[in-house]
């Protein structure tokens, strides 16, 4: 495969992923913003951020299936004429209750791609390098937190917050027209895959079987999900709690997701002499014990803003060593029904962001305890998952070959 083909292709299925993250992180700052203007508060407004994650945890699960029947290009270009037209609406929603019905159709949309941008990673490459591949759509959808929110405050101070949401929906048509133009399609239609309720169920059912499976895929969501508490938190704890402006809070995210970034691109380099199942076991070791340290700092009030900052960002970092890992193991066993894998794996990953989102809202009490409480706890239960999870994947070895191999094909 040519660099320069592998490197677009690279780069336009990391865009298909980031429609998700730029979908939260752009409109964070104007929080405050959409509150005052839609007579509501932070925590009501908040809310809309628990419907987007609904919504793709919902919206996954519906394309996988549809994704292996079909082919991969033409129901994404379905769920982005979706996306476009439900951002558009959300940039002229009058109520907060209005905002949350079309953030939750605006995901159902945007979550095509992402869906499809994993099943493409193991359509298009070799499974020895899907951990790599990984790592490096990371890259690209870790510009995404850093660009994003700091973009989004400059937006909502100088052109309001209803911008921010036509700007979504140009960038949606961009990768639409780059995914036309540049993407292959990556899988022919399979007319013998069946879209009735019953096959399908029985499609997930048989995916949820494998303990390769369902021991990294809720290893990765419930690691995953420390990161959506905190972005469902980090506007009040940030802009209210420790008064900083929009602005500024845009420039802290971008500095904590920047850790995001460099773990991930560190995680290639690691996989050269480690597998992932070694740099996974420690990377959630050290999420949970920063966890811990976050939740004790915060409530013995330890840490203030540049301690808080600090461990954030460490505690995120983890993320990026989690996330190409997890997804890379979940996936390796399947081949015709990897979008359908792909589709369980990310509904996993976003109903339980979903719940985990709309515990720090409902539990908010004007201090940053919800927040990091559930954070701590998200990596907590994902290491306690692993060590589960190994102990049958180990057993599940010992009767069918599947499994063992896939482990081995990964660096």
């Amino acid at each position: 495969m040519q660099g320069k083909k592998k490197f677009l292709w690279i780069l336009i299925l990391g865009s298909l992923s980031a429609i998700g993250p730029l979908s939260t992180d752009m409109y964070l700052p104007a929080f405050p913003a959409i509150a005052t203007d839609l007579s509501t508060n932070t925590a009501r407004v908040s809310l809309s951020l628990s419907s987007f994650f609904i919504g793709i945890s919902f919206g996954q699960l519906l394309y996988g299936p549809i994704l292996d029947r079909f082919g991969r290009k033409k129901p994404i270009y379905f769920g982005l004429l979706i996306y476009i037209l439900s951002s558009l609406g959300c940039a002229v929603s009058g109520s907060v209750d209005m905002l949350i019905g079309l953030r939750l159709l605006q995901a159902i949309g945007g979550c095509a791609g992402m869906v499809a941008s994993r099943a493409m990673v193991r359509d298009l490459f070799p499974v020895e390098e899907s951990a790599r591949i990984f790592s490096l759509l990371v890259l690209v959808i870790g510009v995404s937190p850093i660009i994003a929110p700091t973009l989004g405050g400059y937006i909502s101070t100088g052109y309001g917050w209803h911008t921010v949401f036509i700007i979504l929906a140009v960038i949606a048509a961009l990768v639409l027209m780059a995914l036309h133009f540049f993407l292959p399609e990556s899988r022919k239609p399979n007319p013998e895959i069946s879209l009735r309720p019953a096959a399908i169920l029985r499609s997930y059912a048989s995916v949820l079987k494998v303990p390769q499976f369902y021991t990294y895929a809720f290893t990765g969501a419930l690691a995953g999900s420390g990161l959506y508490a905190y972005i469902s938190g980090s506007p009040f704890v940030f802009m209210q709690y420790f008064n900083v402006s929009e602005k500024a809070y845009g420039l802290v995210f971008a500095s904590i997701a920047l850790g995001l970034i460099i773990s991930s691109q560190l995680n290639s380099l690691l996989l050269r002499r480690f597998k992932s199942r070694q740099i996974i076991r420690v990377a959630l070791f050290c999420q949970t014990t920063i966890g811990l340290l976050l939740v004790t700092g915060t409530y013995l009030d330890l840490l203030g803003l540049e301690g808080t900052v600090i461990l954030i960002f460490l505690f995120l970092s983890s993320q990026g060593f989690t996330f190409p890992n997890s997804s890379a193991l979940s996936l390796a066993p399947f081949t015709t029904n990897a979008g359908s894998a792909s589709a369980l794996m990310g509904g996993i990953q976003m109903g339980i962001g979903a719940l985990t989102s709309a515990a720090v809202s409902l539990f908010s009490n004007g201090t940053p305890m919800p927040m990091v409480i559930v954070m701590a706890g998200c990596a907590l239960l994902s290491f306690s998952t692993l060590l589960l999870g190994g102990r049958s994947i180990e057993k599940q070895s010992n009767h069918a070959q599947v499994e063992e191999e896939a482990v081995e094909f990964i660096p």
